[in-house]
């Protein structure tokens, strides 16, 4: 009979199993969709509900992640497990574009039907009673039930208050790692109480980096397969394409090896794998899925002076990106890269030629920055 956990004793390095790049598909579509609703309300308030859409989104992906590091992918209960959960987490993609709108229950629902029923499944049918592992699981469920409270009411008021409940839900969400999950009068669990399968484990988040990747890859080509190919569009395509080049080479070209290193030879695993990856990866995400809306904007207006809107998120992408990464550095070795940290400000400052420059010049400006990141750390 074929168990549900992975054998940790059998000291074989695990990668990730077909059944998660399956899954993994879902997110592709759910990332789309982030994007379009991004580009789709290019203000401040489109700004905040895209960030809390993705967030959703990356906390839904980032949680079973975790669980299928424990998890034994060959198992049949399993599967069905990863299907049901691609089920709910599709329709919670379908509702994305009208999430603060129409679709805010099925949005919300399908959040917590994801979350609360893993982690039930988790709890009951994959841990054995009186073990550390139902105890962690049923630790972390009890703050997925609070927490899905405050979003189904969110998802049944309106306006303002669906915003703050949603918001109050969130909070709940993110908070919950960096306490251990506690809970009133029960013993603290540690984070010493979780194993982190390094190889698995860092596989895992690099591959949603390249789905990311990937979906600005679809937009691109989505984009310019529309419009008439003159020499403008099709430079701002060429530029738009190099660009996503640069993002992969920048991240797969050091960062996603040296945060695998570090994680692997860290004396607490589990802190590492909490802060660098679960928390700090999605700003690497946040920066790919801007940097795809920016270069949509310039393939789509190569010519023109875009709208202050429109430059802020051309610029963004890169910026986001890129700080991201001095993050992720700052919490595994202590230090900043500078050459990274001054990259985002020379990002930051090609903003100054968006009032009279044209969209293609901005687009032509960050990847001459981006490539000169390259060169310089290369040298």
């Amino acid at each position: 009979m074929t168990t549900l956990r992975r054998d940790p004793s059998s000291g074989r390095e695990q990668h990730a199993a077909a059944l998660e790049l399956f899954y993994d598909l879902v997110f592709v579509f759910a990332v789309t969709q982030v994007s379009h609703l991004l580009l789709t309300h290019l203000s401040w308030k489109g700004a905040g509900q895209a960030a809390l859409v993705l967030l959703v989104v990356w906390w839904a992906w980032n949680y079973t992640t975790w669980v299928t590091n424990e998890l034994n992918p060959e198992s049949p209960v399993v599967i069905l497990l990863l299907v049901a959960l691609m089920l709910a987490s599709l329709l919670m993609a379908v509702a994305i574009p009208e999430a603060f709108g129409s679709r805010a229950l099925l949005f919300a629902g399908s959040y917590v039907a994801i979350q609360v029923g893993r982690h039930t499944f988790l709890t009951f049918a994959a841990a054995v009673p009186g073990t550390l592992e139902r105890v962690r699981a049923g630790r972390i469920l009890t703050w997925f039930v609070a927490a899905g409270a405050l979003w189904i009411a969110g998802a049944i008021a309106d306006g303002t208050a669906r915003t703050l409940l949603w918001l109050a839900a969130l909070a709940l969400d993110y908070t919950a790692p960096l306490v251990t999950y506690w809970v009133p009068g029960r013993k603290r669990v540690t984070p010493e109480d979780w194993t982190v399968q390094t190889s698995h484990f860092a596989e895992r988040f690099q591959l949603f980096v390249i789905i990311a990747l990937g979906e600005s890859i679809v937009l691109i080509g989505a984009t310019t397969s529309d419009l008439h190919l003159d020499t403008a569009t099709l430079t701002a395509f060429a530029l738009a394409f190099l660009g996503a080049a640069e993002l992969w080479w920048l991240y797969f070209g050091s960062v996603a090896r040296i945060a695998e290193r570090i994680l692997a030879t860290a004396p607490n695993r589990t802190l590492v794998a909490r802060d660098a990856y679960t928390y700090l990866h999605v700003l690497i995400v946040a920066g790919v899925i801007v940097s795809a809306v920016g270069d949509e904007l310039v393939i789509a207006h190569p010519t023109e002076t875009l709208t202050s809107a429109q430059v802020i998120a051309v610029v963004a992408g890169p910026v986001i990106y890129l700080l991201a990464h001095v993050l992720v550095r700052l919490r595994l070795v202590g230090t900043l890269t500078w050459k990274r940290l001054t990259g985002a400000l020379a990002c930051a400052a090609v903003a100054a030629f968006g009032s009279f420059a044209p969209a293609l010049v901005l687009g032509a400006l960050l990847g001459v920055v981006l490539a000169a990141v390259i060169a310089w750390e290369r040298a």
